[in-house]
């Protein structure tokens, strides 16, 4: 689940250009996207391409883009750093 959320990361910042997208305030974001979200655990390979399959389900990626915009606007509101 973690990767995915990375990989969706850049996507939805992109659409919030006024973000900060610096490693500290990506992190933040990730770790409460994935707080919001279901956790997904894998133990074999098997399951790891079963989870990337469900990458693919348009309610499972509107979940992601949905957790990580949440994210974004909580983290650019208090950011853990000197503006």
């Amino acid at each position: 689940m973690e990767d995915v959320v990375w990989s969706f990361l850049p996507n939805v910042l992109a659409k919030y250009p006024e973000a900060c997208d610096c490693p500290i305030c990506k992190h933040d974001v990730v770790a409460i996207a994935l707080n919001q979200l279901p956790p997904r655990y894998v133990a074999r390979e098997q399951g790891e391409i079963y989870t990337k399959l469900n990458t693919l389900e348009i309610q499972y990626r509107a979940d992601v883009y949905a957790a990580l915009t949440k994210a974004i606007m909580m983290v650019s509101e208090n950011p853990r750093h000197d503006a």
